[in-house]
């Protein structure tokens, strides 16, 4: 059976609200909506959020989709970036782009790209201990820690060519008996489904 791990789609950006607290925006829910009229959507038996707001709304979508609650966990959330508080998004994507290249190293105060990799794999790794590898789950997070968690399932470097596009809301599977990597980065609104 297979895993996904899903981005939320976009948010409502606003610099006077702390970045986990931001929602989604009408396309970030409208897409969300539209993805959870696929038929993976209602197969899911379980699906776990990060405790950001924007995870939590995306996995509440996709959830009643499948007639299960959302599981809400701590350790899943996006790379810890309080120290430099909000970024516009030209500066932010210089930022990111050296947080992935540097990946041994702190961004003006940001957690590690190690650091963050080492808590999304051990978040995932101590649910899917404990899962029915014979149900299908999905895991609604952030993009800078799924492709975190996309390098370790390749077994590549810490790289930002395996980020998905621009805007979010995206996932890839992954094959849970041995945890290779099903699909590549699908917009989520476009996935077909296990195939």
């Amino acid at each position: 059976m297979f895993g996904l791990y899903i981005t939320h789609p976009q948010v409502k950006i606003d610099a006077d609200i702390p970045v986990p607290k931001w929602g989604l925006s009408e396309l970030g829910a409208s897409r969300t909506r539209q993805a959870a009229t696929g038929p993976w959507a209602a197969q899911l038996k379980r699906i776990i959020s990060s405790d950001e707001t924007k995870a939590i709304e995306t996995a509440a979508i996709l959830a009643a989709a499948s007639g299960i609650e959302a599981e809400i966990v701590e350790g899943m959330h996006e790379n810890d970036r309080s120290a430099t508080g909000f970024l516009p998004p030209p500066e932010f994507e210089k930022a990111a782009d050296w947080f992935f290249a540097n990946p041994d190293q702190s961004f003006r105060g940001w957690e590690r790209a190690i650091d963050a990799q080492r808590r999304i794999v051990s978040a995932v790794e101590h649910i899917l201990a404990g899962h029915d590898a014979s149900q299908p789950i999905a895991f609604v997070g952030h993009g800078g820690v799924g492709t975190l968690l996309k390098c370790h399932l390749q077994g590549r470097p810490i790289g930002r060519d395996r980020d998905q596009p621009a805007g979010g809301g995206n996932l890839y599977g992954f094959r849970l008996a041995d945890r290779r990597l099903s699909c590549e980065w699908t917009p989520i609104e476009d996935w077909q489904g296990w195939m």
